[in-house]
């Protein structure tokens, strides 16, 4: 039996690569939590590839206790330096401050606006954008939607959320299907859409 026709950006037998692909990517995600720790996760990705990431993520995340916004908003220099210290996650300081920070900011956003989720959905209208690239040559690195959630984000105190990175998390959460039209994703994402 041949493998599913995937996205081109996901290398030919690479498992763990297409698991995320065939089982995460693309599919909306409206919890607060699960979204706070996927910006952060991309924004660690500066520089590095995904790849990267997904080999680290279960470390990362026991690292950074889950992501729970609370605990990290909290940490301070010694908290910093025991993550720098493990050889697990990505050893970045200006990154691993930067996880705190945003910590703090997504906080600040949530009591103003009383949900991460519905804040960053409104930019797309609270539903997904289903695009029909042909081929990954299409896909666009960033657009105008991204541009501004990262300057909104960058405001409120955010960093590592430039309109690169901005995006390729909107990809990943849903808020855009990026499937190319030829692979095996993009139609049962589609039909993930709310009222589809």
């Amino acid at each position: 039996m041949s493998a599913p026709r995937r996205c081109g950006w996901v290398p030919d037998g690479d498992a763990l690569y297409a698991a995320y692909h065939d089982e995460e990517w693309g599919v909306p995600e409206f919890d607060d939590r699960a979204l706070f720790a996927k910006l952060v996760l991309d924004g660690m990705q500066a520089g590095l590839s995904w790849r990267v990431i997904l080999a680290k993520r279960d470390a990362i995340h026991a690292a950074f206790y889950d992501f729970d916004p609370q605990r990290l908003a909290r940490w301070t220099e010694r908290d910093v330096a025991r993550v720098l210290a493990n050889p697990g996650v990505i050893r970045s300081r200006l990154k691993t401050e930067g996880a705190v920070k945003n910590a703090r900011a997504y906080l600040k956003l949530a009591e103003e606006t009383g949900s991460f989720a519905n804040h960053v959905w409104g930019f797309v209208g609270g539903r997904p954008h289903q695009n029909a690239w042909r081929a990954m040559a299409d896909v666009p690195a960033q657009t105008e939607i991204s541009a501004a959630l990262s300057k909104d984000l960058k405001k409120r105190g955010f960093t590592f959320v430039g309109p690169v990175i901005v995006y390729a998390f909107m990809q990943a959460v849903g808020m855009v299907n990026d499937h190319t039209t030829d692979c095996f994703r993009h139609r049962p994402v589609k039909t993930l859409a709310p009222g589809a």
